[in-house]
Formats: C-alpha cells, sequence, structure tokens
C-alpha cells in the first residue's frame, strides 16, 4: 500500500491503482466506498452480464451513488476496466511450476487460462494495450518465464513464447465461445451435409470431399487445441535443440 502523488497522472490507467498505490487523500468527507467494492462490482456484473455491462453508469447505480461520486475512487473507465480486469485474471494455479518439465508446465499454463476464459468469456473483450503491467497479469507471465527458465532460451525468445501461446490460447477461447453461441444442432449438420456432399462433388472439390467424408472436417475444437499446441511445443523444442 502507499499514495502516490501527480507525478501519478503519467502512469497507465489503473497502474498505481492495481499495485494498491492510491492518490494523495484530500481533505473532506469520508469515502463511502472503497476501489475494491467497485471492482468487485464490476467483475460482478461481467460475470452476469457480459463486458458491456462494466460501467462506471452501472457501477454506481448499483452501489447508489453518482456517476460523478465514482471519479473519487477511478479516474475514468479505461482505469476500472484495468482493475476489473486484473482482479478477474487472478494469480496463475501454483500447479503450473509443479506439472515437471517445460512442456508439462507450458501445456498447464495453456489450460489453465483456457479454463479461466470458458468461467470469463468477457475477459476476451479486454482490450489489449500493450505488455501486461499489473499485478496479477504479470504473475501469469511470471510463472511461465519460470516454467520456461531451464530450456536455455534467451530472454527475448521466453517472451515470444509466452506470446505465441498467449495468441493460441486466444483464438481458441475465441472459437469454442462463438462455437458455444451457435444455434446449430447435430440433425443440422447432418442435413449440411447431405445438402454439400453432392455439391462439393460437383465442384470438383476432392479434397474436401474426402475431409467431409471421413469426418475429420468437422473434428472438435479440442483437436485444434491439441494440435496446435503441440505443433508450437515442437517448434519450441527445435529453437531449444538449436541455442
Amino acid at each position: 500500500m502507499g499514495e502516490v502523488t501527480g507525478d501519478g497522472e503519467r502512469l497507465p490507467p489503473g497502474l498505481a491503482l492495481s499495485w494498491g498505490v492510491y492518490p494523495v487523500q484530500r481533505r473532506g468527507p469520508k469515502p463511502a466506498l472503497t476501489v475494491e467494492q467497485i471492482v468487485a462490482t464490476g467483475i460482478e456484473f461481467g460475470d452476469s452480464q457480459g463486458f458491456e455491462a462494466i460501467s462506471l453508469q452501472k457501477i454506481a447505480a448499483h452501489l447508489g451513488v453518482s456517476t460523478n461520486a465514482m471519479y473519487r475512487y477511478v479516474r475514468s473507465k479505461d482505469e476500472l476496466i484495468v482493475l476489473v480486469a486484473d482482479q478477474a485474471w487472478g494469480r496463475a494455479p501454483a500447479s503450473i511450476v509443479q506439472a515437471g518439465g517445460w512442456r508439462e508446465g507450458s501445456r498447464a499454463w495453456v489450460q489453465a487460462q483456457i479454463d479461466r476464459y470458458a468461467v470469463r468469456p468477457w475477459l476476451l473483450e479486454v482490450p489489449i494495450r500493450g505488455a501486461p503491467v499489473t499485478p496479477n497479469l504479470l504473475h501469469w507471465l511470471e510463472t511461465l518465464l519460470v516454467v520456461l527458465h531451464d530450456t536455455g532460451l534467451s530472454q527475448h525468445d521466453m517472451l515470444g513464447c509466452a506470446v505465441l501461446f498467449d495468441g493460441h490460447v486466444r483464438s481458441y477461447a475465441n472459437l469454442f465461445r462463438q462455437l458455444a453461441a451457435s444455434d446449430s444442432a447435430p440433425v443440422e449438420s447432418q442435413a449440411v451435409g447431405e445438402f454439400l456432399v453432392p455439391r462439393l462433388i460437383s465442384a470438383g472439390y476432392d479434397k474436401l470431399l474426402s475431409l467431409y467424408t471421413n469426418q475429420e472436417y468437422e473434428d472438435s475444437v479440442d483437436d485444434d487445441l491439441d494440435f496446435g499446441l503441440t505443433t508450437i511445443l515442437d517448434g519450441i523444442q527445435s529453437l531449444i535443440d538449436r541455442s
């Protein structure tokens, strides 16, 4: 905990508050709320109503204060989102570094992120504003760097691995979320197949026809996750072998 003077205005939104560094308190009535209450309400809204529900106006109404009063605690919606997202992610599970070996540790890290997105898919909508700087997001990165420490990779390459894993997780989580929201049903998939097969034959799409008739075209997204992750891990192993 601590206080920050006007110099804190030069920091990115939410950075100081996320680390428990608060603005110097001015004279006046005792604050009716805390930043922690506001952030907890933001997470509650995200979990129950989605990302768009996380707003200063809605949180203020829920907590019984005016929107203007909220600016006593957070400077902007950007700051609110930074604080809510960091708290919603929480710290990386300790089990990741106990998985044994960099490959298993990396798999555990990826799976833990996917699990978090499954619980809070609205985190996919949080804007990315550069490298992580808040405590919980940095803990996730620190955990992965610990996992990769004994690989012999340079710091630059380890950060590159983090970007690869993060991109793969986000791609999978977005795909899973969109498929889960789809109204498609197995009977509809069968109807699509019955419609497409003769047209694939007529169009001369032999490779696609083979995939479709062998039921390879509709593999589960879990297969896609494992294939992509294994390919990334094999590529990293090649990099390790060359270093």
